[in-house]
């Protein structure tokens, strides 16, 4: 019982097998765990046992040859029991088993053998010289052992034939399993030839065997190891708590008085366990007063097992370095770490100023600069073609900023001409959409959903303030945060989750430092109410307690990274601390604000200004060329020629004027043509005059004005209907002159260009 192996072979004589087995009955070996398997030597004789002796068998395995029931082995079995029946009338249900059939084979063989080399040779005997044996020594054995060899006939066991070792194997085995008073076959199985292997694994065999009764509990398939306790079980020590109790629960029933332990930790232990390859009875122990109060600390607990008082530990106990000196850890089953935990409160950002914060400000500066530069390059683009941008310089200056701004909200009353306005509107618009719909869906998330900030941050802070804070009564925690730098009159404990509660609520703390599992229990019950802040400070998390230098340690550890692995572990936190997902708004850090920023969308605003400046370039080369002479003045006008800056002011003054050739005003100059042959116009090389023409009486004509000072003191905004007269004289070297007049005739302004 000692032993860490629960499967016996059993090869012993008919008469010691039954009282081997009495003796185990009576001692527990035939209990659930253990697997027994006898050979042909007990397995052939079960029939002829006691009842009381395969009571004590139950669940036990055997093998046996296996005798064809052939028409020759019937009738032999028949005329055998006459015979026997005849010389012992005393015995009753006498059987003829496997050995007797080869007997019998096997004095045929003999007899053949004799035949084959002259029966005379064989019966000549000499005395033994070595005194060894009582009977003489053929002097022809060896031909005699030749001869039996080669012999091979069938037999009523099957087919005869010796092997060269002398043996005469079976060719196949029944399996067996005693069942009541009887064995019952369960299967058979074929030995492969000798000095061959055999290929098949052990699942396989299995699955060819019918069902097996084993020892104690018929349906439970033994794992075959167990380790050794002496025949006890391990006296697994748990802590008592008032508080947690999902992680550790201890409960007594106060009428039978039966104590059950329940929790996490119990759940995760038990899974390791079944996990092993063997068995491994236990026992929960609580570390209790008689009265149910806990008889001590954590350490004292663990101290238990370096006394030798208990097996092992199994709870919520950390594995630290002092623990670790005096007994073995397996390896942690849960998350590392100690954090700390703190009050949230509502996020005061919901304030009149709430619709700037989606964005960021850099996005919001970069937005309102390339609404002005669109507005620009639009105006750029748009002036000299477009009625809608002319005008006075504010009249100007307001539409093409109305026009940029206005993208935003709705589409814009004003005409676009230019293709190149339209190509640059149609890309801004685009950029505007994509942000305008990251901002409303930021902006609802910001007024819609509860968002939740801790009241404190920085553990610094607590201790520049000189806080209070609370730990978990019973802990490591408490040496930890004197480590780190808090006094003991600024600690306060609590042990329970209401405990945690209570102290916030009274104002006696403002943080609280704990483990992390502790913690996540904590946010699943309250979690709309305290936020877990980083960092994490370090701890190797729980583990198991074993006493230094158990051969257990390394085995549950393996099994440990099996449970933790897998679905098991997964299913005993949703059932003991809740799934992850009850509590969304809940943070292990500080919120992180949302707002969109300008690296988020600089690769739109890169297109939106490429494709700005690319339109400007484009149209700048255009008019540049168009007008190049205003710049690059001919040889021949040369002595006229005024300096470059007043040549560039010229052509600024060229960009500000209409462009008469595009099709947007051709239909005014066509219908606000004056015919020139009703006109007497003098010029001169430095002057440009205007004679009034007298017209005839009744004539809808009227006198011509006089010319105005300046070309600038004429509103365009005023003209109704203005038709103008170019290229009054081509003379090289005469000025160019103009007319400006109404419909019905009237000159209102004159200039030379």
């Amino acid at each position: 019982m000692t032993m860490q192996t629960r499967v016996f072979i059993v090869h012993v004589s008919p008469d010691l097998g039954p009282r081997l087995f009495v003796k185990a009955k009576e001692v527990g070996m035939m209990s659930a765990g253990y697997v027994w398997i006898i050979t042909d030597g007990l397995t052939v004789f079960l029939p002829s046992f006691h009842p009381s002796v395969l009571r004590s068998m139950q669940g036990v395995l055997g093998v046996k040859p296996h005798v064809p029931q052939t028409q020759a082995v019937l009738n032999f079995t028949t005329r055998w029991r006459r015979k026997f029946q005849r010389d012992h009338p005393e015995i009753l249900d006498a059987n003829l088993n496997s050995y007797g059939l080869r007997a019998y084979d096997a004095t045929w063989a003999l007899a053949m053998a004799v035949e084959k080399a002259g029966a005379a040779t064989y019966f000549s005997f000499e005395s033994d010289k070595t005194k060894k044996y009582m009977v003489g020594v053929s002097r022809n054995g060896q031909n005699l052992a030749s001869a039996l060899l080669g012999t091979s006939f069938r037999g009523l066991f099957g087919g005869f034939a010796l092997e060269a070792d002398g043996q005469l194997r079976a060719s196949a085995y029944e399996v067996v399993n005693v069942n009541g008073n009887a064995d019952r076959v369960v299967g058979y199985w074929t030995p492969p030839p000798a000095g061959e292997l055999t290929t098949r694994s052990s699942s396989k065999v299995a699955s060819q065997l019918g069902t097996v009764i084993w020892p104690g509990d018929p349906g439970a398939v033994p794992k075959g190891f167990e380790i050794p306790m002496s025949g006890k079980k391990l006296r697994i020590g748990v802590p008592v708590k008032p508080g947690f109790r999902e992680f550790v629960s201890v409960s007594t029933d106060p009428e039978t008085n039966e104590t059950t332990v329940t929790g996490y930790c119990m759940d995760v232990f038990e899974a390791v366990v079944k996990t092993l390859p063997y068995a491994l009875p236990f026992e929960y122990v609580p570390f209790a007063k008689p009265n149910g109060e806990s008889n001590g600390s954590y350490n004292d607990l663990v101290n238990q097992v370096f006394l030798g008082n208990l097996d092992a530990v199994v709870g919520d106990i950390t594995i630290i370095a002092n623990r670790s000196n005096y007994v073995d850890f397996t390896l942690p089953y849960t998350e590392s770490g100690v954090s700390m935990v703190v009050p949230v409160r509502p996020d005061g950002s919901k304030n009149a100023w709430s619709f700037l914060k989606p964005l960021t400000w850099d996005l919001w500066v970069t937005t309102f600069l390339f609404f002005l530069f669109i507005g620009f390059v639009v105006w750029v683009l748009e002036h000299r073609i477009s009625k809608d941008f002319r005008g006075p310089p504010s009249h100007q200056a307001g539409t093409s900023l109305w026009f940029s701004f206005s993208t935003m909200a709705f589409a814009q009353r004003q005409n676009l001409v230019s293709n190149l306005t339209r190509t640059v509107v149609i890309i801004w618009c685009f950029v505007v959409l994509i942000i305008i719909q990251s901002y409303t869906a930021s902006f609802t998330s910001l007024l819609t959903v509860q968002r939740l900030r801790p009241t404190v941050t920085d553990m610094s802070e607590l201790l520049r303030k000189g806080e209070f804070v609370g730990y978990q009564e019973g802990t490591f925690v408490v040496g930890l945060l004197n480590s780190m730098g808090f006094s003991g009159d600024k600690l306060v404990s609590y042990n329970s989750i209401e405990g945690f509660d209570s102290l916030f609520r009274q104002g006696r703390i403002v943080a609280a430092f704990d483990e992390v599992p502790y913690i996540k229990l904590i946010l699943a019950k309250r979690c709309s109410e305290y936020m877990m802040i980083d960092p994490t400070y370090k701890a190797d998390g729980f583990g198991f307690v074993f006493p230094k230098g158990s051969p257990l340690v390394p085995d549950i550890s393996r099994a440990i990274l099996n449970v933790t692995e897998g679905d098991s572990m997964t299913k005993i936190e949703e059932t003991w601390i809740g799934k992850n997902n009850k509590c969304p708004e809940s943070s292990t850090s500080p919120p992180i604000g949302n707002q969109l920023g300008l690296n988020s969308f600089w690769s739109l605003f890169l297109i939106a200004g490429v494709a700005a400046v690319s339109a400007l370039c484009i149209f700048s080369v255009m008019f540049v060329y168009e007008h190049r002479k205003l710049l690059f003045p001919s040889k021949d006008d040369l002595h006229s020629n005024p300096s470059f800056w007043r040549r560039v002011l010229n052509l600024f003054k060229t960009f500000d004027e209409k462009d008469l050739k595009f099709h947007t005003f051709r239909d005014d100059r066509v219908g606000n043509e004056i015919n020139l042959a009703d006109l007497n116009v003098m010029t001169s090389p430095s002057t440009f005059s205007v004679e009034t023409t007298e017209f005839p009486a009744g004539s809808s004509q009227k006198p011509i004005t006089p010319p105005l000072d300046s070309p600038s003191e004429l509103n365009e905004s005023t003209e109704p209907r203005v038709g103008e007269i170019n290229n009054m004289d081509s003379h090289p070297n005469s000025s160019v002159g103009g007319v400006i007049a109404t419909a019905d005739g009237e000159i209102i302004t004159s200039r030379v260009f």
